[in-house]
């Protein structure tokens, strides 16, 4: 195993837990090995045949990842390739601000906690909430002071139910077959995240109050232990989207006292979700529009939050429609060989120089892999260079692309695949929307970039390869963990909460594959090439 440029000898007898703990990779554990926890989850990338047999206690894990407790090596060997499931990765927020409106659910009144009225107890030195992004890559905490509205602490980690599946409909899968596992999965993590970040800025769990959680869907409607399986079949709705259509309830919000959940914050406080768009468009999606300040854009306004599952919003300052589009997770770490989200030893930034790749790393590093802002700027400079062709075939017709030769770091034609697709769904949501308005990429007044990895990319190496529509660059903005800087504002204002409500009461759905010529809109989109929209 290689970590931040240290490759111990593998010997036989030692578990990978073993050497993740002596490679500082961030395994976790709390079951004192016996397999019980399930949180040692890692991904085994090469050298299976190294290692011990799976046990009962992996039995709920598919091929190609294992327990790292459980996974012993049986005999000497050169390279094991493995890496956990849960990373700790880089924050990127919007600027700060204290909203206009500081209105929270959470108050103090005469020495007593109060939410919309509830006496919680004596109120103690800190009056706190807390925001949660639950992405299916990432996960991003950002605790807040409801009194001042100062962020008191933030983290970001990898979400570990990556064993159950790359994408949503992967998850929903693996939820029919192992009922409840995943959401285990992201409890205890969340839990072991909190206590982190409780003793970092020396704060109880008792002093936070209120918790506001986004995500897609079904990130979501997981999180709350809700049935799922409706969001993997036709019409793709939540049961809460569905129980809203049928008038049984007056939003497609959620709200759970917090020990129902398990989470460790006050015994009495309350967890709630933003709304849903609809469909597979989320609370995500809905708390960027707060981030982005959506109503009071320009008239014509694109937000689009890049992700594993990207969603899409647009405005002509009458109509808004919303549509969701299947990415994938190749920009962000998944079915890439090369490729991780952005933690230490990500490259990050590519530029081609005498005929060589210059590459730059997250905390200046030596190279583990490639995440997103660093692949595209690669796809670019190939297709500059004319190492590439449009249609992702390699000028000399090789398998590969030697990348960082020193750390066998490659692209493969493989990996260009994978990519162009996920980039194709992308444009696709972009050509979809605007078409439908009227619109071209010319006529967008703002385009509003969310997502973890969007602030990071190279806007000008993202539209020559067509992974964004060609608006010009003074109109974009990146605005970073969007959604849960959304979800603060909505802990900090019970008015945004209502306006969000209404908001989203006018947004229209698009289905991408109902549009007759989406197959051929997608085939085309695979090409690396400036979109013509």
């Amino acid at each position: 195993m290689l970590s931040q440029g240290r490759r111990p000898p593998l010997v036989a007898g030692r578990s990978l837990l073993d050497y993740a703990e002596e490679l500082a990779a961030g395994a976790p554990g709390s079951c004192r090995r016996s397999g019980r926890c399930h949180e040692c989850v890692v991904e085994i990338r090469r050298g299976a045949e190294m290692l011990s047999p799976a046990t009962e206690a992996e039995s709920f894990l598919r091929h190609g990842y294992r327990l790292a407790c459980q996974a012993v090596v049986v005999r000497d060997a050169d390279t094991i390739e493995f890496e956990p499931v849960r990373r700790h990765l880089r924050i990127l927020m919007p600027p700060e601000a204290r909203p206009a409106d500081l209105d929270p659910a959470v108050t103090v009144e005469a020495g007593r906690v109060c939410c919309d009225g509830q006496d919680l107890g004596p109120a103690g030195e800190h009056v706190l909430g807390l925001a949660i992004d639950v992405g299916t890559t990432t996960i991003v905490l950002e605790l807040v002071d409801l009194r001042t509205a100062e962020t008191i602490g933030t983290a970001a980690f990898e979400n570990p139910q990556r064993f159950g599946g790359s994408d949503v409909m992967g998850r929903v899968a693996y939820d029919a077959w192992r009922p409840g596992e995943l959401r285990q999965a992201l409890r205890r993590a969340l839990n072991t995240e909190l206590w982190r970040l409780y003793r970092e800025v020396e704060v109880a769990r008792s002093e936070v109050y209120e918790a506001i959680v986004v995500g897609n869907t079904t990130m979501r409607d997981m999180f709350f232990g809700l049935d799922v399986q409706p969001l993997g079949r036709q019409p793709f709705r939540s049961v809460s989207e569905l129980a809203w259509r049928r008038g049984e309830a007056t939003t497609t919000a959620i709200s759970r006292p917090a020990h129902e959940l398990g989470l460790l914050l006050h015994p009495r406080a309350r967890v709630q979700s933003a709304p849903l768009v609809a469909c597979h468009v989320g609370a995500d999606a809905a708390a960027d529009l707060v981030a982005a300040s959506f109503e009071g854009s320009p008239a014509t306004t694109m937000v689009m939050d890049v992700g594993t599952n990207t969603e899409v919003i647009l405005t002509d300052g009458a109509r808004i429609l919303a549509t969701s589009s299947p990415a994938g997770p190749a920009f962000e770490g998944g079915l890439v060989r090369h490729g991780m989200p952005a933690a230490v030893g990500a490259i990050e930034r590519v530029r081609r120089v005498d005929g060589r790749f210059k590459c730059s790393t997250i905390g200046d590093v030596e190279p583990e892999g490639i995440c997103g802002s660093g692949l595209i700027d690669l796809l670019a400079e190939m297709l500059r260079s004319g190492c590439m062709s449009p249609l992702g075939v390699f000028g000399d017709g090789a398998p590969e692309v030697s990348v960082v030769p020193a750390f066998g770091i490659s692209l493969s034609r493989a990996d260009v695949s994978h990519l162009a697709q996920a980039k194709a769904a992308n444009a696709v949501a972009q050509q979809v929307l605007l078409r439908t308005l009227g619109k071209t990429a010319l006529d967008v007044d703002r385009l509003a970039l969310a997502g973890g990895f969007a602030i990071a990319i190279d806007i000008g190496n993202a539209v020559e390869i067509g992974f964004l529509a060609p608006v010009p660059a003074d109109r974009v903005e990146k605005l970073g963990n969007a959604a849960v800087r959304g979800a603060r504002e909505l802990l900090l204002s019970r008015s945004r909460r209502e306006a969000l409500d209404r908001l989203v009461g006018r947004i229209e759905h698009v289905e991408l594959e109902a549009e007759p010529d989406f197959f051929e809109l997608f085939v085309d989109a695979c090409r690396y090439a400036r979109l013509a929209i």
